[in-house]
C-alpha cells in the first residue's frame, strides 16, 4: 500500500511480539465505508494455510470490510487450532469494526508449523483498528515483512482513479495463484466479478511469472479491494493499472530476494501458446544449475537447453541469446561469441522456440552461496 491510501481505505501496523519486541508484526487494512467489492487470488498449494482457506471462502461473497495481516507465523500446518486462531483473530477485528466476521479476511506469513498467539493479537486489535489512518500504509507495509530487507509499495495513477499496493516476499517465491502477500486498493467503482477477472489476469503475467527459488508457498495471497469513492472505470483501464502495480511489486521482490546478487529476466517467444511459453520459462528458472551459472556469469546455454528440453517443444527450432547476443541458433551453437562483462549484473535471457505467437516473461535471480547459507540455518 502507498504511504497515503486511495480514498476510502485506512491502515496501520503494530508490534504484538510475534517476531520479538520492537518489531512491527500485525497490520490491518480497512474499508471505511463498510464492506466493498473484493477479489482474491491464492496459492494452489494443497497444504494451504488456515488464513488462505478462510479468506478464499469468505471472498466467495465478493465483498470484504478488512484484512488482518501478521508476520512471524504462517499459521500453516496447524490443524484445527490454526483454523480457530484465524477465526478468533479476524473475529476480534470484526468486533472492533462492528461488522460480521465473514467480512474480515486474514493473511499470515512466517515459519510453518508455529501457532498464532491469539490472546496477544486480540488484545491489540482494538488499538490497531483505532490507529488506522490514510497515512498508515507505511507501518502496515513494514509489519508484514519477514526476511525482506525493505518495504515494497506502489502507487499507480489511472485516468480518474488511484491504485495503491503493498507486498512482502523475499524467498519461497514461486507463486501459483497465485512466502508472498500482497494487498491492492483502489478508489474506483468496480463490481466484484470485474475485479476478479482483472486480478486473475494480472497475477498470471506478473506474480505467477516470478520464480525466486522454485518453492511454492502455503500462504501466497493477493487481494484487491475497491472503495467506489470515484466514478466507474473501464475494465481495460483498471486492468492496465493492476498489471502495472503487480509488475512493479514482483520486480521489487526479485530485487530483494534472499542472497541474490542479480535479477534475471527470461523472455520466451515463439511458443505455440502463452501457457507453453510460461512452462518453458519456469523450467529454466526452476533449474538450480541454470541459476548457479547466472551467479557465475557463465553463459552456459547447454543448461538452459536441457531445461527447455523437459517441455514439449522441438529443440531443433530453439534459439538462445544472452543480452541479445546469440549463443545457440536453431539447434546449433554459435561460434566465437563474446560476452565478457555482460552478465556481471542484471541481464536478460532470450529463448525463441520457433514460429509461434506465444510468449512469456519470467523474473528470477541467481543462486548464490549466501542463499544456501541463509536457508541452511535453523528457522
Amino acid at each position: 500500500m502507498s504511504v497515503t491510501a486511495p480514498d476510502g481505505f485506512v491502515a496501520a501496523g503494530v508490534d504484538v511480539g510475534i517476531k520479538g519486541p520492537g518489531r512491527l508484526d500485525l497490520a490491518v487494512v480497512v474499508a471505511e465505508d463498510g464492506a466493498v467489492p473484493a477479489a482474491g487470488v491464492f496459492t494452489q498449494n494443497r497444504a494451504a494455510a488456515a488464513p488462505v482457506v478462510l479468506s478464499r471462502r469468505r471472498l466467495a461473497a465478493g465483498r470484504a470490510r478488512a484484512i488482518l495481516l501478521n508476520s512471524g507465523c504462517a499459521n500453516a500446518a496447524t490443524g484445527e487450532r490454526g483454523w480457530k486462531a484465524a477465526e478468533a483473530t479476524t473475529g476480534a477485528v470484526a468486533a472492533a469494526l462492528g461488522c460480521p466476521p465473514t467480512e474480515v479476511l486474514a493473511m499470515s506469513t512466517g515459519p510453518i508449523g508455529s501457532y498464532l498467539d491469539v490472546d496477544a493479537i486480540a488484545a491489540r486489535v482494538p488499538e490497531l483498528v483505532g490507529q488506522a489512518t490514510k497515512e498508515g500504509g507505511s507501518t502496515a507495509a513494514e509489519a508484514i515483512l519477514t526476511t525482506d530487507s525493505r518495504t515494497k509499495t506502489v502507487v499507480v495513477n489511472g485516468p480518474n482513479f488511484i491504485l495503491g499496493g503493498m507486498a512482502k516476499g523475499a524467498a519461497m517465491l514461486r507463486p501459483d495463484m497465485a512466502t508472498m502477500l500482497a494487498v491492492l486498493t483502489t478508489d474506483a467503482s468496480v463490481e466484484a466479478p470485474t475485479l476478479q477477472r482483472v486480478l486473475t489476469e494480472a497475477a498470471a503475467v506478473t506474480f505467477n511469472s516470478l520464480n525466486v527459488d522454485g518453492c511454492e508457498s502455503t500462504n501466497d495471497s493477493l487481494v484487491l479491494l475497491a472503495s467506489g469513492r470515484v466514478g466507474s472505470v473501464s475494465e481495460s483501464e483498471l486492468g492496465e493499472s493492476v498489471v502495472k502495480a503487480c509488475s512493479a511489486l514482483a520486480a521489487e521482490m526479485a530485487a530483494d530476494a534472499e542472497g541474490a546478487s542479480k535479477t534475471v529476466r527470461i523472455l520466451v517467444t515463439g511458443a505455440a501458446e502463452d501457457l507453453l511459453a510460461r512452462q518453458v520459462g519456469r523450467a529454466i528458472s526452476d533449474s538450480a544449475l541454470v541459476r548457479a551459472s547466472f551467479y557465475g556469469a557463465d553463459p552456459n546455454w547447454g543448461r538452459i537447453l536441457a531445461a527447455v528440453g523437459t517441455c514439449p517443444v522441438d529443440v531443433n527450432q530453439v534459439s538462445i541469446s544472452y543480452q541479445s547476443v546469440s549463443v545457440f541458433r536453431s539447434g546449433s551453437p554459435v561460434a566465437h561469441v563474446e560476452l565478457e562483462g555482460l552478465l556481471d549484473s542484471d541481464f536478460v535471457v532470450q529463448v525463441d522456440l520457433g514460429p509461434g505467437q506465444g510468449r512469456a516473461e519470467i523474473i528470477t535471480t541467481d543462486l548464490t552461496p549466501e542463499y544456501v547459507r541463509f536457508n541452511g540455518e535453523r528457522s
